[in-house]
């Protein structure tokens, strides 16, 4: 979920810069799972009611690092676009909320676009219309996703609750032990021009443990181990290409954290940019193979 890097040091000091960074990171991953845990359970609008506040907040973070220049109108345009969206989907009107996204979507291009339009009046960042499209289609889909996945049945024994329970299971391990494994490992980068810090040691951490945690959810849940396994393989492959794409971005516009909200995680994009990807692809490959999720 969040930056899958692994700071490596030398010496003692190191590996304690190391460790300490750790458990902020671990501390903030436990209160952040125990503040998603009640509207995770109840699904439905309380669902809806949170992604809109994280999702919001996300959009401040896009348009406050990919647009220096921006106005308010926008910041207001997609956040007004993912309540529509939301809603529209909560009611049922799901094929409206799409083509609302990609019609919200085309507005904040044409707003970007617009020269002259930012703080102060001069050009800045303006301009560049696609970043703000971009934006929209990069948080409003996964809100979306997440909605649909979750449902609105309430309780641990809903469908929509162990599938979202199980992804998100699934790319916390694999962001835990990526962390862990690069760090402790080290070794050659993965992608040293995206992210200098990820390591091939942290990728394989990842998969190995990811699947691990993927068997055992599936175990608690009520399905084959080994599917679980299986199921868990491409969860992670889709988590860390999300969140290379995030690093990408960042490092195109030359930014380190999309915030600092959450200490030792940085943004919530920061925190979630793992999730976005890989909720729209599962949502995506459960529309057209229902039986991908063995619990129909």
């Amino acid at each position: 979920m969040a930056d899958l890097s692994e700071k490596t040091g030398k010496g003692n000091t190191g590996k304690s810069a190391r460790w300490k960074t750790l458990g902020i990171r671990a501390l903030s991953g436990l209160v952040l799972m125990a503040i998603c845990g009640i509207p995770i359970y109840f699904g439905g609008w309380i669902w809806a009611a949170f992604i809109v506040l994280v999702c919001a907040r996300v959009i401040y973070e896009w348009v406050r690092m990919s647009d220096s220049a921006a106005g308010k109108l926008a910041l207001a345009l997609p956040i007004a676009g993912l309540l529509v969206v939301m809603g529209l989907a909560q009611f049922g009107h799901w094929q409206e909320a799409l083509i609302s996204t990609l019609f919200i979507g085309a507005l904040a291009t044409y707003e970007r676009s617009k020269r002259g339009g930012g703080r102060g009046g001069g050009r800045g960042e303006r301009g560049r219309g696609l970043w703000a499209g971009f934006g929209i289609l990069y948080v409003l889909l996964p809100s979306l996703a997440m909605l649909w996945l979750r449902g609105d049945v309430v309780g641990f024994a809903a469908a929509g609750f162990a599938k979202f329970l199980f992804i998100v299971v699934v790319v916390i391990a694999a962001d835990t032990w990526a962390y862990l494994g690069g760090s402790t490992i080290g070794g050659p980068k993965l992608v040293p021009k995206i992210s200098p810090n990820k390591t091939w040691s942290g990728l394989v951490s990842g998969f190995v443990f990811g699947a691990a945690f993927g068997a055992f959810a599936a175990w608690v849940i009520g399905f084959s181990p080994a599917y679980g396994a299986l199921l868990a393989v491409p969860i992670v492959v889709f988590a860390v290409a999300g969140d290379l794409l995030e690093s990408m971005i960042k490092r195109h516009l030359k930014v380190k954290d999309a915030g600092g909200l959450i200490p030792g995680h940085g943004g919530i994009l920061d925190r979630i940019d793992s999730l976005l990807l890989i909720v729209v692809v599962a949502a995506g490959a459960l529309i057209v193979w229902p039986n991908l999720w063995p619990m129909v």
